[in-house]
């Protein structure tokens, strides 16, 4: 499937007169995820201000993949342009560990900035790894302000000095 789906994104590019260096298409661990990575000149192009280019290509790419393996929708299509996303995933990733210090060393709940779906998700399954089991998230809010929460669980909380124990 994955060669299906890259022969796809390559028309799809040819389509837009937009010349493609190197595309892969990686499965990833969770077997739903297919992961495009695309290399090129235009990048600037294809990514947009934050990333709204891509996100819209990706939209695009989703539905034309569907569409083309129409019996069976069980599974995810993230673009990557000359890693981008890559670096965005690292530095969420990166804010929600200091966010996660903090809790731990505070007691106090940390609320990230607003952030998409899928970078929720990504700070999301991040914090649920075992070295994060004194933690819990959550995502509050409404449509683009939802942001990700980061709590000490109650086995977490057991662990604060009691200075920082609340009632």
């Amino acid at each position: 499937m994955e060669n299906d789906i890259k022969d796809l994104i390559v028309k799809m590019f040819n389509v837009m007169n937009i010349h493609l260096g190197n595309v892969t298409v990686e499965k990833e661990s969770d077997g739903k995820t297919y992961k495009i990575n695309l290399k090129s000149d235009d990048s600037s192009l294809l990514i947009g201000k934050h990333g709204e280019n891509l996100q819209a290509l990706q939209t695009i790419a989703k539905l034309l993949v569907y569409r083309q393996f129409d019996e069976n929708k069980d599974f995810s299509i993230i673009i990557d342009v000359d890693d981008y996303r890559k670096r965005q995933e690292d530095s969420v990733i990166e804010m929600a560990n200091r966010k996660a210090a903090y809790v731990r060393e505070t007691g106090k709940n940390q609320t990230l900035p607003p952030m998409s779906p899928y970078f929720r998700r990504v700070v999301h399954m991040h914090l649920m790894q075992p070295e994060f089991e004194d933690l819990t998230t959550e995502s509050m809010g409404q449509g683009a302000f939802r942001q990700v929460t980061i709590k000490l669980t109650a086995q977490g909380s057991s662990a604060l000095p009691a200075q920082y124990i609340q009632d």
